[in-house]
């Protein structure tokens, strides 16, 4: 069983930044893939950042430039680093995580974390 906790949402002004924080709990080096994905009101869930067990990092169109992941790989913690907000970007934020196979490939999520950008 695998715990995600989100941090460091907020409401921050057009053109500003947040970081956003995501700790799970396991194992060192039983996670595969972290992500982060956002969901605004009324509408599905959407990818935003994934980043791969050897650092390979994909981006939404409408965030590259301004977003960028990385991740700590001893503390199991995925970093969601946000510049220059756009009202558009408001959102729940979710991290989420999946393990090995020889962990049995289970994906996790987290509870999310509000971020909402004023104009």
């Amino acid at each position: 069983q695998v715990q995600l906790v989100e941090s460091g949402g907020g409401l921050v002004q057009a053109g500003g930044s947040l970081r956003l924080s995501c700790a799970a709990s396991a194992r060192i080096w039983s996670i595969n893939n972290m992500g982060w994905y956002r969901q605004a009101p009324g509408k599905q869930r959407e990818l935003v950042a994934t980043i791969t067990s050897g650092g390979s990092t994909n981006y939404a169109d409408s965030v590259k430039g301004r977003f960028t992941i990385s991740r700590d790989y001893v503390k199991n913690t995925v970093y969601l680093q946000m510049n220059s907000l756009k009202p558009e970007d408001t959102a729940v934020y979710y991290c989420n995580a999946d393990l090995f196979p020889s962990r049995g490939s289970t994906v996790y999520w987290g509870q999310g974390t509000q971020v909402t950008i004023s104009s």
